[in-house]
């Protein structure tokens, strides 16, 4: 014993534990044989609790008790055990009999807010569960179950079908006095109703008949069974049906009317299959999501998939009192949360209501009065509570069958009812042939192009339309054979539901019964096929960006755009680096050749003659790079390999942006839109974009936050700012620019297609894929022609022959000149090329100015430094100097003597007058050296060289008394005094000074190379 109690120690311990610090703590009571309310009871706590969407840090406890039914005494006695226990609320869940009118009484006069939900007794439909009347200021008993308007759906059915004389059919269980307002309505109307009550035993009604009735009695007793109405459980119904089937008493012409709140799809599928006739149902129906995403969720609160998912399976087995239980415990849980906010709190009820000297809970009126304001959307859709305590939005469906082969079989909405707009559809009993002729219907449409366009407006003559609305409407009128009167709707509007409830637009004209039917752009969506019937879709639908065309930025330095920038900078340090490399290279080979006694072979003996040969290398244009070391062929071989592959690159690269057309739209998909902040963008205020863009944004499951960002630019300043009141204001405003406008893709592909200046675009998107159909009344009998036609022109190829013409696929303009990278294919534009010129231009004039620069410079050096006398310039230094050049340009070009042709360039001072004299030729070597005396001026005597002929190269002299003019001469570029062609062998050459000025001759004359 002491071991369990040990074990159970920390369980009790939690359980107090968790009791004591709640706040919030509420009793239930609910009736023994109903197994489920304690289960749907305790799942609503638990799914509050888990969540903490509407409580955030505070939980929620409870108290359950179990009565008997019809057990008033015993309701009483629990509830005030309740009492004592402390409670802020009590949920009960019992039939309407003596243990509802006790509840009532004792709450009321304990200040304890009593929220009621009646329950259905054996399966047969609700009656008005009449309650103690209780003063004005002590009504504490709220309804959460709306009241019974079933009386209300019959009177409405009966004057549709225009039925004249029926009976109602009821059993044990069902109170007849529900009844009573129904009978007095259909007394004032003229109808004739007959009352006839079924015993359990329902096979000893129908024997019972034949034998108290005579034939005559029982053919008028068929021809009255043709219409009923039958109030009983679904099992006693389908029970009823087959005993008049196998009597003989029901026809194929026999019409039934069940009326019940709960029934299944079940039950309601057996009912059909068995009954011979023509079958109608009336149930009561409860908003269910179609997005499986939000099919959970309500008012941010999750609910438990069990009771929200039909897959489940387990919602089909829950009564309706099960789901109003539900939603009465998150009505509580609201304005719990509402006290705690406003810090209006009050400490919970611990009464003995066995005392006569027990007091109210002081704070019931407060709590009361803040559930009354409570507003709520759970499993039964809205949930408030009016002055008197009822909840009063209920909706009912109404299912049937309609003569067919296979009659009896297939089920469908004819027409649905609320308690605000009454029924919305047609119940009539119509036979339609395979045509319409004779039959002229009224259409109403909205303008949008190119669906309804008006084709002329002459005054005092009915307008004219065109489009692809229209061509469709045409071609079903000539196949079917009836004639139409178009209208345009009042607001311009397709049709959106206001907050009463109410609807506007074209579904607003078939909801009113103004109109049989709209055309024009308007697509299908759940809550408009909740009112209205569509056909099968004509065509697709998607959602499309109309969007100004972004213009082509033309950069005439696109030649740089294959590399980066970074690229560029690294191309341009890496050919100095290199170059420098070479250089040093080069001159540590120098020292080591003139340590050796080895000729020199060098790329270059100067740094920028270095550079120069990188940069050759660089943009492929060759140089003189003859290397002779390993290191120097190193650097060489990975320069070309760098400068290969840098080369190819760019030319790859370069090609591709010349001949591409890039035009820079960053806009390419909704994520695009939803991430840029220098466009704005909108649709159409109520539109079913509107509405599509505010369930994909609003929904907390949707994990890409693409649709968050753009419903809350869309819907800022409610729509104000970025939306638009029509599409052809949208159309408008995207061409302006700065603008994107969110439309049927059908309808901007035209806008874009027929513009005048093609400064638009459409980006087309697969999402909300849904269809233009035609919206007739609910319950219209023209909505199965009006499809299978559709479905023939589809299979005809018509409807493709209509959508071209109406969108070619060849327009004025192109549309897919924006996405695809499109070849021009002609030539290359100019602004391709202009960067290249202008490098050229850039260096041709740099070239000059450098020229004029240099000109300019030698020419005011020169005259700077004019001797005042010249001196005579000593040949025999003159000759040595140029014996060590020969020989260092022969070792290091590695050339012939036989093709030097060495001569000085022009030499100031000298007269055209003055000839050369030979001097010395060297034999062997074709070269001879001419000496040339000027006449002495008045500057003094000089000596120059002059050649007979070939190119003017500088020849610096030397010599103890030293010539100015010649220091004005410049080398060649290539650092040597020659000009030279290399050939096979170089050839040493000497030279021996001769006095007297001649130089003898050496060498033969054979080679002809003259200095």
């Amino acid at each position: 014993m002491e071991v369990l109690m040990l074990w159970l120690f920390p369980w009790i311990f939690q359980c107090v534990s968790v009791r004591a610090d709640s706040i919030i703590h509420i009793g239930a009571i609910f009736e023994g044989n109903a197994a489920k309310d304690d289960e749907v009871f305790k799942q609503a706590v638990s799914d509050l609790n888990l969540n903490d969407d509407i409580l955030q840090s505070e939980k929620i406890t409870y108290s359950i008790k179990l009565i008997e039914a019809n057990n008033p005494f015993h309701a009483v006695q629990e509830a005030c055990d309740l009492m004592t226990l402390g409670i802020l609320a009590l949920v009960t869940s019992t039939g309407c009999a003596l243990s509802a009118n006790a509840l009532q009484s004792l709450t009321d006069a304990m200040h304890i807010p009593h929220l009621f939900v009646q329950r259905s007794t054996g399966g047969s439909p609700r009656t008005a569960c009449q309650l103690n009347p209780s003063l004005e200021d002590e009504e504490y008993t709220l309804a959460a179950r709306p009241p019974v308007r079933l009386n209300d759906v019959m009177l409405k059915l009966v004057t549709e079908l225009r039925w004249q004389k029926f009976i109602v059919f009821y059993d044990s269980d069902y109170d007849i006095r529900g009844l009573q307002g129904f009978l007095d309505q259909a007394s004032r109307l003229g109808l004739d109703v007959s009352l006839q009550k079924v015993d359990r035993n329902i096979s000893r009604v129908f024997s019972n008949l034949f034998t108290t009735m005579k034939t005559e009695e029982l053919n008028r007793y068929r021809d009255t069974l043709r219409r009923a109405i039958l109030l009983l459980s679904p099992r006693g119904a389908q029970t009823f049906i087959n005993e008049a089937v196998e009597t003989n008493l029901a026809s194929k012409d026999s019409h039934w009317v069940y009326v019940n709140e709960e029934i299944t799809d079940n039950e309601i599928l057996e009912l059909v299959h068995s009954a011979l006739g023509r079958m109608t149902v009336i149930r009561q129906i409860f908003p269910l999501a179609r997005d499986n995403n939000q099919r959970c969720m309500r008012n941010n609160h999750r609910i438990s998939s069990l009771l929200c998912d039909p897959q489940e399976g387990y919602l089909q087995m829950l009564q309706v009192s099960n789901l109003y239980l539900y939603d009465s415990v998150l009505m509580l849980a609201n304005a719990f949360h509402r006290k705690l906010e406003d810090r209006k709190w009050h400490s919970m009820a611990s009464l003995n209501c066995m005392r006569k000297s027990t007091k109210p809970w002081n704070g019931g009126r407060s709590m009361l009065e803040t559930i009354k304001k409570g507003h709520i959307t759970g499993l039964t859709g809205v949930m408030e509570f009016r002055e008197d305590g009822a909840n009063p939005y209920v909706q009912f469906e109404i299912l049937g069958t309609s003569y067919s082969e296979t009659f009896g079989k297939d089920v469908r909405r004819l027409a649905t009812w609320d308690s605000e707009k009454g029924l919305n559809g047609s119940l009539q009993e119509r036979r339609l042939g395979n045509d319409l002729q004779g039959v002229t219907l009224k259409v109403v449409t909205v303008l949008e192009e190119p669906f309804v366009m008006v084709a002329e407006n002459i005054l005092g003559q009915p307008k004219r339309y065109k489009g692809f609305s229209i061509d469709v409407l045409d071609a079903l009128a000539k196949n079917l054979g009836f004639k139409y009167e178009i209208y345009q709707a009042p607001d311009g509007k397709y049709g959106h539901q206001l907050q009463n409830s109410s609807w506007n637009g074209m579904i607003g004209e078939l909801i009113n019964k103004r109109a049989d039917l709209a055309i024009s752009a308007i697509t299908i969506t759940p809550e408009r096929e909740s009112v209205v019937d569509f056909s099968k879709r004509y065509m697709d639908y998607s959602v499309g960006i109309l969007i100004k065309k972004p213009e082509e930025k033309i950069n005439i330095f696109s030649l740089f755009a294959p590399f980066d920038f970074a690229v560029w900078a690294c191309i341009a340090a890496a050919i100095p680096i290199v170059g420098v490399l070479i250089f040093v290279l080069n001159r540590i080979q120098a020292v080591r050749a003139q340590g050796t006694a080895q000729p020199s072979p060098s790329v270059s003996s100067t740094l920028h003659s270095a550079i120069w040969v990188v940069y050759g290398a660089f943009v492929q244009q060759g140089g003189e790079s003859t290397v002779n070391s390993v290191a120097m062929r190193i650097v060489m071989g990975s320069w070309w390999l760098f400068t290969l592959i840098v080369c190819s690159s760019y030319t790859a690269n370069l090609a591709a942006f010349l001949t591409v057309s890039r035009m820079d739209n960053p806009i390419r998909t909704f994520q695009d839109l939803s991430k840029q902040m220098d466009i704005s963008y909108g649709t159409v205020r109520d539109s079913a974009v509107y509405e599509y863009f505010k369930a994909k944004g609003t929904n907390p499951l949707e994990q890409d936050n693409t649709f968050a960002e753009l419903w809350r630019t869309i819907s800022k300043n409610n729509g104000a700012d970025n939306c638009v009141s029509n599409p052809s204001e949208g159309i408008r405003k995207a061409k302006k620019g700065n603008y994107a406008f969110l439309w049927d893709v059908t309808v901007v592909e035209y806008a874009a297609l027929t513009d005048d200046e093609c400064s638009v675009t459409v980006i087309g998107n697969s999402i909300s894929s849904k269809g233009y159909g035609i919206a007739l009344q609910h319950g219209s009998p023209y909505r199965d022609l009006f499809s299978q036609r559709i479905l023939e022109l589809q299979e005809s190829g018509d409807l493709d022959v209509l959508k071209q013409k109406w969108w070619p696929r060849m327009g004025r303009c192109d549309l897919n000149s924006h996405t695809n990278a499109q070849t021009d294919g002609k030539a290359l534009k100019l602004h391709s090329f202009a960067g290249v010129f202008c490098i050229l231009a850039i260096g041709l004039l740099l070239a000059c100015l450098v020229a004029a620069l240099e000109l300019w410079w030698n020419s005011n050096r020169c005259h700077q430094e004019t001797p005042k006398e010249d001196k005579e310039v000593n040949l025999e230094q003159v000759h040595r100097r140029m014996n060590s050049l020969i020989d260092e340009d022969i070792a290091h070009k590695q050339i012939s003597p036989a093709s030097i042709e060495i001569s000085a360039l022009e030499i100031g001072g000298m007269q055209p007058a003055q000839t050369l004299e030979p001097v010395r030729e060297y034999q062997n070597t074709q070269l001879s050296v001419s000496t040339f005396l000027p006449e002495q001026t008045t500057h003094g005597a000089s000596r120059t060289l002059t050649a007979a002929s070939g190119s003017n190269l500088p020849l610096p002299l030397s010599s103890s008394a030293t010539m100015p003019s010649i220091q004005c001469k410049h080398r060649s570029p290539n650092g040597g005094l020659f000009r030279q062609s290399p050939v096979k062998t170089p050839i040493p050459m000497s030279f021996q000074s001769v006095p007297g000025g001649v130089i003898p001759e050496a060498m033969e004359p054979s080679h002809g190379t003259s200095i």
